[in-house]
């Protein structure tokens, strides 16, 4: 059992309230990021005490399965996800399965902990997959005022890239240009990036609105790491001959592991958690309305 200290607003909520995610089990609590401190440990438990600082993966893998032991925690079969088959952490205490949780070090502030699951840590494994980063790598991220894409920019320029950052609102371009190297406003993106250098990867955070331009924004090699999808009523007709003559690698991703948070943690100290605002449980939706509107950058918490 764990207090909650800080949960956080995710766009993925406002698509498990359209119906979009089928395993959801009903009655459910919804959250599926938090920071918390633990209260109480279920008998024979170890290596987790009361006091303690966790923050828990998306999920419960079992914990048992080849994927788990050898550290692919995201493949579990029997994986179970919080907000969707277990309860998740819009509350002031929530349950936690043992094998979804992760110790917080000291240093790192529960603002910067509750973003590991679902956007640094998600973001990090996503690089890690696609290839890591070299030093001076030039990096393209979509949705660049949003909670995954604010974030992005930085967990890129921490492993040593360069960013140019995308957003469609002259409003919020000063502020991505704080943690950006170059900063693009528009919906058409890509003729501007191709002449700030060889972009190779894209990380895009919004999806069928942005995928054709990250396209042709990557130099031949590049790779696209795609993990928005604000719509998934819509479709994208990939032309897969594009893709195969500019040699391009995608890999889609929404997860990550322990081994990913761990490492996420430690890095953790060069980001700085942008936050749009921070409500109660009893003015969640105030929060949402804020997601809805898209007059926000950096993410929405949740303070029990």
């Amino acid at each position: 059992m764990i207090r909650v200290n800080r949960a956080a607003l995710c766009y993925r909520d406002l698509l498990q309230l359209q119906g979009y995610y089928p395993r959801m089990k009903y009655p459910v609590i919804l959250g599926h990021e938090v920071v918390g401190t633990i209260e109480e440990v279920g008998e024979g438990v170890t290596g987790f005490e009361p006091g303690e600082r966790v923050i828990s993966l998306l999920y419960a893998p079992d914990g048992t399965c080849e994927y788990c032991i050898s550290g692919e925690e995201a493949y579990c079969h029997s994986r179970q996800g919080y907000s969707e088959e277990l309860d998740g952490f819009f509350a002031e205490k929530a349950r936690v399965k043992v094998t979804s949780l992760v110790k917080v070090p000291k240093e790192v502030s529960d603002e910067a902990a509750v973003l590991v699951p679902c956007v640094t840590g998600m973001i990090y494994r996503g690089i890690r997959r696609s290839g890591g980063i070299r030093p001076g790598e030039m990096v393209l991220v979509t949705g660049a005022s949003g909670g995954v894409g604010i974030h992005a920019i930085q967990v890129a320029k921490a492993l040593g890239a360069k960013v140019i950052g995308v957003t469609t609102s002259e409003s919020k371009a000063p502020i991505v240009k704080k943690y950006a190297d170059y900063v693009i406003v528009g919906r058409k993106f890509s003729e501007e990036a191709k002449k700030i250098g060889d972009v190779t990867l894209v990380i895009d955070t919004v999806g069928t609105p942005t995928i054709e331009e990250s396209l042709k924004s990557l130099w031949m090699g590049g790779r696209l790491l795609q993990i928005g999808n604000v719509d998934p009523s819509q479709a994208y007709q990939l032309r897969l001959g594009y893709v195969i003559l500019k040699d391009i690698k995608i890999v889609a991703h929404a997860s990550a592991t322990k081994r990913d948070a761990l490492e996420t943690l430690k890095l953790s100290t060069k980001i700085e958690p942008v936050i749009a605002a921070t409500v109660s449980l009893d003015r969640i939706n105030e929060g949402y309305e804020l997601l809805k509107s898209g007059n926000k950058v950096g993410k929405v918490l949740v303070k029990p």
